[in-house]
């Protein structure tokens, strides 16, 4: 999945996910050929329980 694709799923921006990964609260993902991000499912697992984690209702 792109970082659009995942952002879109999650409910937060690109930047949000990019600054995310810098400031460590979720890991670097693998780069395609072309040096673009891609997330796998366990990837977006992770970013959804983070997310849940933090705005427990």
């Amino acid at each position: 999945m792109t970082i659009t694709d995942v952002a879109e799923q999650v409910g937060v921006t690109p930047k949000t996910l990019i600054r995310w990964e810098k400031n460590g609260k979720i890991k670097k993902p693998k780069r395609d050929f072309k040096g673009w991000r891609t997330y796998a499912k366990e990837d977006v697992d992770a970013i959804q329980r983070l997310i849940d984690s933090v705005y427990e209702v």
